[in-house]
């Protein structure tokens, strides 16, 4: 093997044959007769060479040698066994500095004899083997190492890629559970809001007839006293009873039960029809801008409770801005949108009311909505404003916004859902027909729960000038037609054994169609309508004028009807 031969470079006479003939039954020996030979022969690979040192004194060999040893890997220490001259003295400084170059020298000094030499070389060449295998040792541990990279790396890359599914994994739960948290916290606000909801209706429906009573009964007051200093208290007393009239719908609308008449409105229309209440209701300090869209901007709502609730939330935009401001008043269209996930995805209209002032802060912004919050000083604000807006949208099947930045101002945006139809004009109401002679042969029905109620009604349909029967409930009241049929039914919607329509409903399957009129302060519109068709409403708290009119208009469409079929007849 070229790895494990002795190499000889000897140039003086018969040395290399010698030290060749004494090497070579152990090892495999190469004699090299020049430098320039045995400079190649290292590169091609030896166990160790035997040198003269008086081949040490040509330069061109010293410079080889030196640029040689000064490549070895780091594993190689390669062995030279020197045949060295008797020296008489000390060698000179040079000849030693050469020696000492070579590095790994086993010096020995001729004459020798055989065996000398012979072991010489067998220690040069074990100590060889000593190093290549130190060199296979640290060829494993390189390649070893290399595995350990590879494997490193791809271990690395596994952790990175793992990381990377765990941070989305963990991003994708921290969603879930912001979301779940939204979701639980308007779940939350909205259980609050329906239970708080339900005991305002509860009040308010029996603050009503409360009203109701006061009012009729003032009506009577009014009627029977012929003193004049009586009436300026009766008016006072109307007043103050028309302002609790007010608050109470406040409540119905907050509590989402009260009674609506939706119709096709056109918003745009209604708002400018309400310019100038809202530049008097804004103040002279404040610049009222309407912004409307030029489309079609028609909904389906109460238009007057629409009316309310803007000049509402004008107000509040006012009392934001003591120092003066910018009140914008705006219609648009959102086509196709969900509402921030809140509602169905569909075509709506939003109506926004946005001003100049200083904004709300982020931790008050979420209770505006809640009923009788209020930022406002003790006794300037009953905190109704916005829940009341708020439960008027819910129940027209909308939703309300507020945005609002820190020195930026305020948005409240009441969002509808659209309705793909023309808006009519509005048209004012027909007069009443004037009630007709002898109406004592008219009888009426009176189906009322609340015996104050029924009582002051009762009352004011005999002064008026009709015959009148009542019932305390709905059981009564099918019993009495029964008996006998009446000419018009005037019927509370909330009973405890059962509502309005359905009395009017089951009147109607006894003795067929007649005149019925609905008298209540909220009603579900939508279980009345599928009950019992579209009854004549009429509002609590009303006066005895309405009452009236609203009976002899019923009275007069049921005559006209039964004259248009006797004449098709």
């Amino acid at each position: 093997m070229t790895e494990l031969r002795v190499l000889v470079h000897a140039p003086r006479g018969r040395d290399a044959s010698v030290v060749r003939d004494v090497i070579r039954p152990a090892h495999v020996t190469e004699v090299c007769e020049t430098p320039g030979g045995l400079l190649a022969a290292l590169e091609s690979g030896a166990a160790a060479a035997v040198i003269t040192e008086e081949a040490l004194g040509e330069p061109v060999l010293v410079h080889g040698l030196r640029r040689w040893l000064a490549h070895q890997p780091p594993w190689s220490d390669f062995p030279f066994v020197v045949l060295a001259s008797r020296q008489v003295g000390p060698r000179p400084a040079g000849a030693v500095a050469t020696l000492h170059g070579l590095g790994n020298v086993i010096l020995l000094e001729r004459p020798l004899n055989a065996e000398t030499l012979a072991s010489a070389a067998d220690a040069a060449v074990r100590a060889r083997r000593r190093q290549y295998i130190t060199r296979e040792h640290l060829d494993e541990i390189s390649r070893a190492r290399t595995e350990v990279e590879q494997l490193n790396a791809a271990l690395e890359q596994r952790i990175e890629a793992r990381t990377r599914e765990l941070a989305t994994a963990n991003n994708r739960l921290m969603k879930e559970i912001a979301e779940r948290e939204r979701a639980q916290a308007a779940l939350t606000q909205g259980q609050k809001m329906e239970a708080i909801g339900r005991l305002t209706g509860g009040i308010a429906h029996d603050f009503n007839n409360l009203l109701h009573v006061v009012n009729m009964n003032l009506e009577l007051i009014s009627l029977y006293a012929r003193e004049e200093k009586v009436k300026p208290v009766v008016e006072r007393a109307k007043s103050a009873a028309r302002r609790g009239a007010k608050l109470t719908g406040q409540l119905l609308s907050f509590a989402r039960n009260q009674s609506l008449v939706p119709r096709l409105t056109n918003v745009n229309k209604l708002l400018l029809g309400m310019r100038d209440l809202l530049e008097i209701s804004a103040g002279s300090l404040v610049t009222v801008t309407l912004d409307l869209c030029e489309d079609q901007a028609s909904i389906v709502v109460d238009a007057s409770q629409l009316e309310m609730a803007v000049l509402n939330l004008a107000v509040n935009s006012r009392d934001a801005m003591p120092e003066g401001g910018t009140l914008t008043i705006s219609t648009c269209g959102r086509l196709d949108t969900d509402l921030d996930g809140q509602m169905p995805r569909g075509d709506y209209v939003v109506v926004s009311v946005s001003d100049t002032g200083p904004g709300i802060p982020p931790a008050v912004l979420s209770k505006v909505f809640d009923p009788f919050f209020t930022t406002k000083p003790l006794g300037h604000g009953t905190g109704l404003g916005l829940s009341q807006v708020y439960g008027f949208a819910r129940q027209s099947g909308g939703l309300a916004f507020i945005r609002s930045e820190l020195g930026r101002g305020t948005s409240v945006e009441l969002c509808f859902p659209a309705a793909h139809l023309q808006a009519p004009e509005l048209a004012e109401p027909p007069a009443a027909a004037p009630l007709p002679q002898g109406e004592k042969l008219r009888r009426i029905l009176v189906v009322e729960d609340d015996a104050d109620v029924r009582r002051v009604i009762v009352e004011c349909l005999g002064l008026i000038g009709y015959t009148v029967i009542e019932a305390a409930n709905g059981a009564e009241g099918l019993a009495a037609i029964a008996q006998d049929k009446p000419d018009l039914m005037v019927v509370d919607y909330a009973m405890p054994d059962m509502t309005g329509a359905e009395v009017i409903s089951k009147a109607r399957e006894m003795v067929g169609e007649f005149p019925v009129i609905l008298a209540t302060g909220y009603a579900d519109m939508a279980a009345v309508e599928r009950l019992a068709g579209k009854p004549a409403i009429l509002r609590k708290p009303f006066d005895i004028n309405s009452l009236g009119s609203a009976v002899a208009a019923a009275l007069t469409a049921q005559h006209a009807g039964t004259r248009r079929s006797l004449s098709a007849a």
